[in-house]
């Protein structure tokens, strides 16, 4: 279901919590969330639809064709080659916003079956995870 689209500061300030099995359905309302934003946003954490969970969706480019990705708990266990870059975020209004970025991210999360799961992105599919989980972490760009 098409959530709507949080913009307390406050609230997006929160950290978020683990998500569980129970969490599935929270799962496929961000994934709708973000097809229904698609032309103007690449991610989302769930936060951003007013559930305070570990959970990610975003537009992946890593592999042969460009598809849209669901993590449970992603955590960003190794990154390499920082730069800095600017960004927005539907969330916040002011345009757009200066951070540090990584080009290489090695990230442990959980599939939509609840499997474990280490992988490597690069990029700006590395840029997209970053910030949301910058969003799990309650860090505002």
């Amino acid at each position: 279901m098409i959530k709507e689209l949080i913009h307390d500061p406050i609230f997006l300030a929160g950290k978020s919590e683990i998500a569980t099995k129970e969490d599935l359905p929270n799962a496929q309302d961000l994934f709708d969330t973000l097809m229904a934003y698609k032309d103007s946003c690449v991610g989302m954490a769930a936060n951003m639809i007013g559930v305070k969970k570990r959970i990610i969706a975003f537009l992946d480019e890593s592999g042969r064709a460009p598809t849209y990705t669901v993590m449970l708990n992603p955590e960003i266990i190794k990154k390499d080659g920082a730069y800095n870059t600017e960004e927005g975020c539907l969330s916040l209004l002011g345009g757009l916003r200066p951070c540090k970025r990584y080009k290489s991210i090695k990230v442990k999360y959980q599939t939509l079956e609840l499997q474990t799961r280490i992988k490597t992105y690069t990029g700006w599919t590395a840029q997209i995870i970053q910030h949301e989980v910058d969003h799990c972490d309650g860090i505002l760009i």
